[in-house]
């Protein structure tokens, strides 16, 4: 019984060793274990506008390396559900009434760039709306600076672009 007491908190610290790596202070930092295979920074940048329920996305899809990307994908989630029977760019496709996926195309090491604009339409007349934007899919690349291709974006019914 007493050796079995130590091998159950023996486990039990390994785990929270474990765990607290993950979630320790160099989680909180943005430091990365080591990375192995191809690496590549991916960064998501452009702006959204929302005037008398129509949605315009503006999005730049680009590759800081050190490797290339042969295919990434971006998700575009709304908070408001889109009008149906609007047709996507061919890269893209509808996941719900809410969510847009696209592909980036190659996206090559250091100055790869990819370009997207959407034309949506909301299924009413919001006057406010939140979209996000992550790459859901990176084609097995590893990406250590993952903030710059995440991005939540308030708009308001301006017709202003709300920069991300």
């Amino acid at each position: 019984m007493r050796g079995m007491r130590k091998g159950v908190l023996g486990v039990a610290l390994a785990a929270a060793v474990v765990m607290g790596t993950g979630a320790g202070a160099g989680a909180s930092t943005g430091a990365v274990g080591p990375v192995f295979g191809p690496e590549a920074d991916l960064a998501h940048h452009g702006h959204v506008s929302l005037w008398d329920g129509r949605i315009g996305v503006w999005l730049v899809s680009e590759n800081h390396g050190p490797s290339d990307l042969s295919q990434a994908t971006v998700r575009l989630a709304f908070s408001e559900p889109m009008a149906g029977g609007q047709v996507l760019p061919e890269a893209c496709l509808w996941s719900s009434d809410r969510v847009v996926s696209c592909r980036t195309g190659e996206l090559r090491a250091v100055g790869g760039a990819g370009r997207l604009v959407l034309d949506l339409r909301a299924s009413g007349l919001p006057d406010e709306l939140t979209v996000d934007i992550t790459t859901v899919w990176r084609d097995g690349v590893t990406d250590r600076n993952p903030g710059n291709d995440r991005h939540r974006v308030l708009v308001f019914a301006t017709g202003d672009p709300y920069v991300f």
